[in-house]
């Protein structure tokens, strides 16, 4: 029974009526269609997930690796080995005055290095003059600078005071396995009859954060400190008495001492005037109010040798007089007697002379009929860009679009030229480039390991912080909007220029030692020259845009370009990414040229950089992306509009609160893309980096607006925008003045001179012509320059296109300094 039934309940499935088994049939289909669809969505969703998941951790990850790109040094081996600048391997350039940033100072190129330097100050008044330690333009003298400095041996300087005047020299002289041993001569001199000013000198030595110093004081005054540091060894720096200048009578004097830490070398200032205390100096029965460092307040052992720690020798004597300082080595077995007196004065005499020598034998001057006078400038300048070298040590601060905040480079040193010791006493990437135009012809070798310092801070992006500020003492004196450098953000290339004349026999054979520095760069030169073709890419093949500009169409009448180094030249008014910019173009044209000749003399493959020199220097590309023919100028080219002004507008306020107005930009016609009709110092970079053919008749019509005086051409050299143009020295915001908007700049001048005298020995057409201006040009350029430093005592960073007065930072001894070449006419 239990199976019939088992059978019979099958058979009343099967057996039902047909309408309701057809129903029941389609029921279960439907089912079985629902249950599949769902199955495959579930199915969907599950793979859709798992490769959302896999996406994300992609993404993650990527984000992560090219966050990490930004802090990671580049793969190929440094150029420069590591301690290639202990003394075991460069004693000569182990000691220097490494401080541009101070009046007077000296240290080692290793990053906890041992530092000297100098402080001075007026007394003698009811207030005490400022101290004086920092080169500040605030200071206002009335000059100070190198009078000579060959950048290895020894240096002269004169700084001068209103009332008076110091002489800061030094002599190094080699020995032991330390650095050898070095000396100091602080002169102070009256400048006017009347009653001679007192004087306080500070001579401090510090450490940063290694070693120890041991004060002895001797009667009533610091007569030395022993020390000790892991890269020095033990030395010993002694403080002679003061003397009356020139003669070895001992002048009376008060002295004081301080011995206190420093948490940071970028304090030592705040440390000293901290410790300043009220007191008198008895001078030939003169009471005289001064004030001195005091040792008061306690300093616990524990605090002194483990930290940074400064000890400081006051010196307060009325001028004239004289102080020495020496240095000696503990490693130093045999020196023949203190570099001091008239030992001192002996090799400073020799090695000023073999300066004389060598820079007559570089240089040329004296045939072609300079003052003494002139030759004298020349020579400052020159030394002036040696003394302002310097070494520092750090990470930079950076940031790329991958990272949510700024992080720290890797911990790297720098060894670089500085623009300004005033405003700019950290490296400039640009700059650089120029900087050893100079220095190469003075000194190779120098020029090499700078260089070498710059490419070895390369990342595995193949990019270059364009500004290094590196170390407190750096930081300290760099906005805080200047800090941190981005990724994508640029520099002109210019240290391919710097290649072509240092090994002017680029794309041949070259000799052994200059191969082989080439060979140990081309890998970063290789990366560093791919990253510019990768990230500044334009929106047309073969153009190229700056990244970087500055987005703000609110407030400025033209947004910045920092990463050009042109700054506020005008450029279009509306940035986007369908602008082109002559200029890089340019620059990556020639840089291309030189990574071939690179390539050719060390026997790397070149094809590939022939060919893209070939296409960008080709003048139809030039033309085709932009030369404006209606404007018979090259330009840029973007979303522009000349109808662009600043006005002052009224500022919302509550009822009752005083009346406020801003000031904002104003478009009065709409921005449209074109040509941005600005004819300057962009317009000239074809001719500039001489990539136009000597009978072109581009080349013509660049000649005649250079020459036209209401667009570049004034008495002074070429203005940096022409004087017809409608920002022309207008102001970029209410607080931002004109900078690349009118003023005479020398490296770009440099570069014209350059260029026209190039095509001045080119036949062609226009070679009469080019010729003419050349003269001109450089006849004007030198004439002004040396005027203003008769009458100013300084070079400057710009100059007036109205007058030639000097403008901007002072000293400005980086490329100003061009001016040694214009006089050599070295191009």
């Amino acid at each position: 029974m239990p199976a019939a039934r088992h059978r019979a309940v099958r058979r009343s499935h099967w057996d039902q009526p047909e309408g309701e088994g057809a129903r029941t049939g389609r029921t279960s289909q439907s089912s079985r269609g629902q249950r599949n669809v769902s199955g495959i969505l579930l199915n969907t969703g599950m793979v859709l997930g798992i490769l959302s998941i896999l996406w994300f951790s992609w993404a993650t990850y990527m984000r992560w690796w090219l966050a990490a790109q930004v802090v990671t040094p580049h793969s190929s081996p440094a150029i420069l080995p590591d301690g290639a600048t202990r003394a075991s391997v460069s004693p000569l350039r182990f000691w220097g005055t490494y401080r541009p940033q101070v009046y007077f100072g000296m240290k080692t190129r290793s990053p906890k290095s041992l530092v000297t330097g100098l402080m001075w100050m007026e007394q003698g008044q009811s207030v005490p003059g400022s101290l004086r330690h920092a080169c500040e333009q605030g200071d206002n003298l009335e000059r100070y600078g190198w009078l000579a400095h060959d950048g290895i041996n020894f240096g002269q300087q004169e700084i001068l005071e209103r009332d008076f005047s110091l002489s800061t020299d030094y002599v190094k002289r080699p020995g032991g396995e330390h650095g050898g041993d070095w000396s100091w001569r602080i002169a102070v001199q009256r400048k006017h009859n009347g009653k001679p000013k007192v004087v306080s000198l500070f001579l401090y030595i510090a450490t940063d954060g290694d070693g120890y110093l041991e004060p002895s004081v001797q009667r009533d005054r610091l007569s030395h400190v022993d020390g000790r540091t892991n890269e020095l060894g033990s030395f010993r720096l002694v403080f002679r008495e003061p003397v009356t200048s020139g003669t070895d009578q001992r002048t009376p004097a008060k002295y004081g001492m301080l011995e206190a830490p420093c948490v940071g070398l970028e304090h030592v200032t705040q440390v000293v005037q901290a410790r300043l205390t009220r007191t008198t100096f008895m001078d030939g029965g003169e009471s005289v109010p001064i004030v001195s460092v005091s040792n008061r307040r306690h300093v616990a052992p524990e605090q002194l040798g483990t930290n940074s720690t400064v000890v400081v020798h006051q010196v307060t004597a009325r001028i004239p007089f004289q102080v020495e300082v020496q240095f000696e080595s503990g490693s130093v077995g045999h020196r023949p007697g203190p570099l001091a007196g008239e030992a001192f004065e002996h090799e400073l005499r020799r090695h000023r002379a073999a300066f004389n020598r060598r820079f007559h034998g570089v240089f040329g001057l004296r045939n072609k009929n300079y003052s003494t006078q002139d030759v004298e400038v020349a020579q400052a300048a020159l030394s002036n860009m040696l003394g302002g070298v310097g070494y520092f040590y750090g990470s930079s601060l950076v940031a790329s679009p991958f990272t949510d905040a700024p992080v720290a480079y890797w911990p790297a040193a720098l060894f670089t030229a500085v623009p300004s010791r005033s405003f700019f006493p950290r490296g400039f990437l640009w700059d650089e480039g120029f900087h050893h135009l100079l220095l190469g012809r003075w000194d190779p070798g120098l020029s090499q390991e700078v260089m070498a310092h710059w490419l070895d801070l390369l990342n595995a992006e193949g990019w270059i912080p364009r500004e290094q500020i590196l170390g407190g003492e750096a930081r300290s004196r760099v906005p805080a909007q200047f800090i941190v450098q981005r990724n994508d953000n640029a520099n002109p290339p210019t240290f391919f220029w710097t290649l072509r004349t240092l090994f002017p026999g680029l794309g041949g054979s070259l000799p052994p030692a200059d191969t082989a520095f080439l060979g140990r760069a081309f890998p970063r030169l290789r990366s560093w020259f791919e990253w510019y073709n990768r990230t500044q890419s334009g929106p047309l093949p073969n153009s190229y845009r700056w990244r970087g500009r500055d987005a703000d169409t609110s407030r400025f009448l033209n947004p910045k370009t920092l990463t050009s180094g042109l700054d506020d030249y005008p450029r279009a008014s509306h940035p986007s990414g369908e602008e082109r910019h002559v200029d890089l173009l340019c620059w990556m044209a020639q840089a291309a040229g030189v990574m071939a000749d690179i390539a050719r003399s060390i026997g790397e493959p070149h094809e590939e950089y022939s060919q893209l020199h070939s296409v960008l220097s080709d003048e139809e590309n030039l033309v085709g992306l932009h030369w404006a023919e209606d404007l018979q100028a090259f330009c840029d080219w973007g979303n522009h509009s000349d109808a662009v002004v600043l006005v002052r507008e009224r500022v919302p306020v509550p009822p009752g609160a005083p009346p406020q107005t801003r000031v904002v930009r104003v478009v009065r016609r709409p921005s449209v893309p074109q040509f941005v009709s600005a004819f300057g110092y962009v317009s000239l970079f074809p001719m500039l980096l001489r990539l136009l053919s000597p009978d072109s008749p581009r080349l013509g019509a660049m000649l005649s607006g250079l020459q036209d005086q209401n667009k570049l051409w004034t008495p002074f050299g070429l203005r940096s925008l022409a004087r017809s143009h409608p920002l022309y020295l207008k102001r970029n915001t209410e607080h931002d003045p004109p900078y690349w908007r009118g003023y005479l700049w020398i490296n770009i001048n440099y570069l014209a001179a350059g260029a026209l005298h190039h095509y001045s020995n080119l036949d062609g057409p226009y070679r009469t012509q080019a010729q003419t201006l050349y003269q001109q040009l450089r006849r004007n350029l030198v004439k002004n320059i040396l005027q203003e430093y008769r009458k100013t005592g300084y070079i400057w960073e710009n100059y007036s296109d109205s007058s030639g007065a000097g403008r901007g930072s002072h000293p400005f001894t980086g490329w100003s300094s061009l001016l040694v070449l214009l006089m050599a006419e070295q191009y």
